[in-house]
Order: C-alpha cells, then structure tokens, then sequence
C-alpha cells in the first residue's frame, strides 16, 4: 500500500476508535455515532406504538434504512483497519480475529437483520421480531463510554466471584424448592405437583416476586418459606458488595497507574500518591516567610 494510502489507513483508524483528547473528528464521529444509536432506540421503541406506526411507521422507515447504511459503512471501515489493532503482518487473520470479537459480533448483529429479508423470506411476524434486534446497538455505546468500560472491567476481574455467588444461588432454588415440594405436595398437589413447579415458587421467593398466588399453606411450608426469602435478600446482597468492592479496586489500580506515569511516589502503606517534595518545599517555604513576617 503506497505511503499515502497508509496515512489515510491510520487516520481512520485513529478516527473510528474511541476519541483521544484533543482529536476532534475522533470525537465528532464518536457522538454522532452515538446519537444515532440512541435515536434508533427511540425509533424502535415508537414503531411498536400502532397509533404512531401508523402515522410515521414511512418515516421510521426511511431513517433506519440511513442508520443502517451508516453503521454497514462503520463497520467496513473498521473492519478493514481492525489489522491494524490485531495483526499488521497478516491482515487477512487480523481481520478475521477482529470478526469474532465480542464487539464485532454486536456490531454485526445490529446491522444483519435489515439484510436478512433480502437473502431468504421471512415471515412478516417473524421480521417484526428480527427487526428489534437493532435493539443491540445499545451495547455498541460500551466502546465510547468510560463508564461502561469501567463496568465491564469490574465483571472481568470478578467473575469468579460472582459466578460462585449465582452458583449457591443455583443449590438454594433447587434445595428448597425440592423440600417444598415434599412439604406441600399431599396439602396442594395442583399448584406443588412437581419440583419444576416448586422451582417457580423458589425463584419467586427468593428474589421477592410475587409468586402468582401459589402460597404454602402447611406449618413447615410457611416456616420454609420465611427462611428462603430472609436467605434470598442476604444472597442477593452479596453481588452488590462484590462490584462495590471491583469498582474500588479497579478505581484504586487506576489512580495508582495515573500517579506512577506522571511520576508520582507511591506510599507504600496506603498505596496512594505522595505530594511532590518541590510542593511540599514550596509550602514549607511559604510558611517559613509568613512567620518571619
């Protein structure tokens, strides 16, 4: 590729990634990709009002035609520069290394449903329920957002944690709803017939839903069901403090990364910046004047 395609490659690459300080068509890009996502969430979420599909469904049309058309054209772009990102010796694995990454797939996601119906016939129902799939561009918002960034950051370093708090979860439900199950069966065979069916009245216990007027009716049932759902608020609290917990460590790893490329000391007892001695000095200094004074 001659120099000049090469420059023009890198810009755009530079361009379609998440804005850095000071690039303005960087960021320009970064909104306007954002407002569209957001308007086309708004879109579908009117088009399923009849009264105003009815009214604009034509113009709900036209612009997801041109949002789509936008986003295909994003999607090109950086799937050709996703070398770049991923293996500049080999551009061809590098795109398709790209191709399978988490946020390529939402892209294509968002975008696949508006061909579909040009590629095979799909049932007019069917298509309807196709079309909110466009719904996923939501999740295209998590690669311009620091927040969501963060977010997904915190699940990643706790996912072991969380996934063994859904696991006890998972052998709560299924011991209690097999002990209700045997309590309450001879009381309520209609609504406790089976441990399938106890499992509903576990999860809606447990997580404080309304369990649809299945009730135990039994001493024991009635005693059962109190301790899962007093069990049930104190499991559900646990994933709470896991995050809380990964949002300060992650925060903490953050600040510390800041200070350490900015050349700060690092208190090895806390682990939190020291002042610089010129700023101590200057204020000692400063002191010093003011009471010769």
């Amino acid at each position: 590729m001659p120099g000049s395609g090469r420059r023009l490659k890198r810009r755009l690459f530079e361009i379609i990634e998440a804005a850095h300080r000071g690039d303005r068509a960087s960021r320009a890009f970064d909104l306007t990709i954002i407002t569209l996502i957001t308007l086309n969430i708004i879109a579908v979420i009117l088009g399923s009002v009849n009264s105003i599909n009815l009214a604009v469904g034509r113009y709900l049309r036209w612009f997801e035609v041109f949002s789509v058309s936008v986003l295909t054209v994003e999607y090109a772009l950086r799937l050709w520069t996703s070398d770049l990102k991923t293996d500049r010796h080999d551009p061809v694995m590098g795109r398709l290394r790209y191709m399978v990454t988490p946020m390529a797939l939402i892209d294509l996601a968002a975008i696949l449903p508006f061909y579909l119906p040009w590629v095979v016939g799909l049932d007019l129902r069917f298509l309807r329920a196709v079309r909110l799939v466009r719904l996923l561009m939501l999740f295209k918002v998590n690669r311009y957002s620091s927040s969501l960034k963060l977010l997904g950051e915190v699940f990643k370093e706790k996912r072991g944690e969380i996934g063994v708090t859904f696991f006890i979860v998972l052998i709560m439900i299924l011991m209690s709803s097999g002990l209700m199950y045997y309590v309450e069966n001879s009381a309520q065979p209609d609504k406790y017939g089976s441990i399938p069916e106890a499992i509903l009245w576990s999860i809606a216990t447990i997580t404080s839903a309304d369990p649809a007027g299945v009730y135990p009716v039994t001493i024991a049932g009635r005693a059962l069901g109190a301790i899962v759902a007093l069990l049930g608020i104190g499991l559900f609290a646990l994933p709470a403090g896991i995050l809380a917990s990964g949002f300060d460590d992650v925060l903490r790893r953050r600040r510390l990364q800041t200070a350490m490329s900015e050349g700060s000391r690092i208190c090895p007892h806390c682990g939190r910046p020291l002042e610089p001695e010129s700023s101590r000095n200057g204020e000692g200094a400063g002191g010093g004047q003011a009471v010769r004074r």
